[in-house]
């Protein structure tokens, strides 16, 4: 029994013997056909929440570059020190909100886009185990 043929047979026969249902190759095929497509559509749109996150810090920055613009057009000269200060105080509690507006969309970009891309793994794990289900109900009733 050095043949790889043989050994197959022995196996084929011992689940005959125990009654094991036959798998259906196409069946298995279009299963993992749909579980690529569903890794796929995973993949992209985590790819397209990556992309809005970086769009959006691209825009926190860019803000962030416009408040420092306008405080260097503002800048007063120095022995105006009391003015200074009020103008650069206001310009950091810009700069601030602008950080933390844009911190909060990104995490809620983030949330959003990966909780997509679970939903669709998760969506055709539970389809996958309905197809089974069918399967093992057809093959017990024949």
């Amino acid at each position: 029994m050095t043949d790889a043929t043989s050994y197959l047979d022995v196996f084929r026969k011992f689940g005959n013997d125990l009654g094991l249902p036959k798998p259906d190759i196409e069946k298995l095929l279009d299963a993992q056909k749909k579980n690529l497509d569903a890794l796929s559509q995973s993949a992209k749109v985590a790819v397209q929440g990556v992309q809005s996150v970086a769009q959006k810090q691209r825009e926190v920055l860019e803000a962030g570059l416009r408040e420092a613009a306008t405080l260097a057009r503002e800048h007063k000269s120095l022995d105006k020190v009391p003015e200074n200060v009020v103008l650069q105080a206001e310009f950091a509690r810009k700069v601030l909100e602008i950080a933390i507006r844009g911190a909060a969309d990104s995490a809620a970009t983030t949330r959003q886009s990966t909780a997509e891309a679970v939903k669709i793994v998760q969506d055709r794990v539970k389809a996958s185990l309905e197809e089974i289900r069918a399967s093992i109900g057809r093959d017990q009733s024949t």
